[in-house]
């Protein structure tokens, strides 16, 4: 199994996929203990002063007036976690929650926030036990950071609340913990506070959402690629050097995939019999690279965001090298919240051109020799007009979802949380938005081949007769009579989601960048 080791300096995209999805252990390196044990020291000499410290020894919030007296502050930090731990609605996903947790384990590993090392073994104890706190769905307004979800994190920390073993029951989470041999927490000085402190959450999402992007965008790269040919275009849009005189790097790499899939195609180019040559392609053929490519670069921009909050210590009041324990704003999740609307953007507009090219490939008015809806016996038959409904159908809703939740605030804690980012919203509709980006192209895949294959006589590209044939032994049908479209749609969505179109085209076109 691998093993994640967390530093002082952060930790990396990879690592939160593996710890997040692929059960990695995590540790903790000698560093991280020390800087661990040197903020712990100033925090306790802090607590044992008489002035008044946020975070420390007063209250929280709006409550921050108020000073706190030594025998009631381990008192205080549970509360915080257990008034806090207020979400409400449906469970949030497993591998959600471990890169929530992980992610606060980062910033406390970094020897900012004044929590013990005991703590943070804690935490990484409870990930390499496979005990998975119940969040839910509501409860965050990603200012100060992911506050509920967190809560129910450091809740199970302290065996309470409930959470999912290893086994997948959902028990009490002090069963887990003792049948672990885990010891519970009991929080000092600050240490509630700081393990609720972070935009965790939100940006576990969008390194998974941006993982999943990847590969849906090599994918629909590869979809209009067999549209084109199915639909007899030109590859001739293309060639490098038009897509070089408007040098996104996006663009540039999406024409290249399509070129690659294309190579040593018989179908681009050809003309039916009694056809006019076409001088140009429609744009959701010919245009297929710059919204993808435009796309691409938002993600390109998103990482760089998701890098620099995964080198962040987040947390309120941090405790400086200088030794000084600041209040300070890092909490607010305006850059993560920002890209998570930016995603969710771009992938409505790829789901929407994907679409197009469906819709074209079904209307004989446009298909360019193809019967209806690439039916068998049209009239008889429906053949694939009901799949592009429920393309249609995810395509509305899509747009639905790239309405930014960023634009939006609400006030909070009497007026002193009075603007807030809103990013865990962002993170949630844009899992759904991958999800349903997946199924869109995953029709457009189903339609494109089912098209290429009834283009009888034409012999289409090497990769492109790779990803029919891969297709058809994962068991999605090809043309011929009405049948139950459901299981060969759920099929063909697993196909794509699960990399296994782009890895059919990959041995004949090299790397998809």
């Amino acid at each position: 199994m691998q093993t994640v080791v967390l530093g002082t300096s952060g930790t990396t995209p990879q690592d939160v996929i593996a710890v997040a999805r692929h059960g990695a252990r995590v540790e903790l390196s000698e560093g991280a203990v020390a800087a661990l044990a040197a903020s712990r020291a100033v925090v306790d000499a802090l607590a044992a002063k008489p002035e008044p410290v946020y975070g420390v020894s007063t209250g929280f919030g709006a409550l921050a007036t108020r000073h706190i007296d030594h025998e009631l502050r381990t008192q205080l930090q549970r509360n915080i976690v257990r008034s806090h731990a207020a979400g409400m609605g449906p469970r949030v996903e497993r591998e959600v929650v471990r890169a929530l947790m992980f992610l606060r384990l980062k910033t406390v590993a970094s020897g900012r926030t004044g929590v013990r090392p005991e703590v943070a073994r804690t935490m990484a104890d409870v990930l390499n036990a496979g005990i998975t706190p119940v969040v839910h769905e509501y409860g965050s307004l990603g200012c100060s950071g992911d506050l509920a979800p967190l809560s129910h994190c450091a809740l199970a920390l302290m065996g309470e609340g409930d959470a999912e073993g290893p086994d997948g029951t959902v028990k009490p989470a002090g069963e887990l913990l003792a049948a672990a041999g885990i010891e519970p927490v009991v929080l000092r000085e600050k240490e509630g506070l700081a393990l609720l402190n972070g935009t965790d959450g939100m940006l576990g999402m969008l390194i998974m959402a941006l993982a999943d992007l990847d590969t849906l965008y090599k994918s629909a790269d590869v979809t209009a690629a067999l549209s084109l040919e199915a639909l007899l275009g030109t590859e001739k849009v293309l060639e490098p050097e038009l897509h070089a005189i408007r040098p996104h790097p996006g663009q540039a790499a999406s024409a290249a995939n399509m070129l690659a899939v294309l190579k040593g195609s018989g179908l681009t180019g050809h003309f039916q019999a009694g056809e006019a040559p076409r001088v140009q392609d429609a744009y959701s053929i010919r245009c297929a690279p710059q919204v993808a490519g435009a796309g691409r670069d938002t993600m390109a921009h998103a990482l760089l965001v998701a890098e620099r909050e995964l080198a962040a210590a987040v947390d309120n009041p941090v405790v400086l090298s200088t030794g000084e324990v600041r209040s300070n704003g890092n909490f607010h999740g305006a850059p993560v919240a920002y890209v998570l609307d930016f995603l969710a953007i771009a992938a409505a507009d790829l789901g929407s051109i994907a679409e197009r090219r469906t819709d074209r490939l079904l209307d004989k008015n446009r298909s360019h020799g193809l019967p209806p809806f690439l039916a068998d016996d049209a009239g008889v038959d429906s053949g694939l007009m009901i799949a592009q409904y429920t393309q249609a159908a995810l395509v509305s809703e899509m747009k639905r979802l790239a309405v930014p939740a960023s634009a939006d605030s609400i006030p909070s804690s009497a007026m002193q949380e009075d603007h807030v980012s809103m990013g865990w919203s962002a993170a949630r509709k844009l899992r759904t938005a991958v999800g349903n980006l997946a199924r869109i192209i995953a029709v457009e895949l189903y339609a494109a081949t089912r098209g290429i294959e009834l283009r009888h006589g034409l012999t289409p590209a090497p990769a492109s007769r790779a990803a029919i044939d891969a297709l058809r032994a994962a068991g999605v049908e090809g043309p011929g009579p009405d049948r139950f479209l459901a299981p060969d749609l759920a099929a063909a969505d697993a196909f794509v989601r699960e990399g296994r179109l782009v890895a059919a085209v990959e041995p004949v076109t090299g790397p998809l960048a």
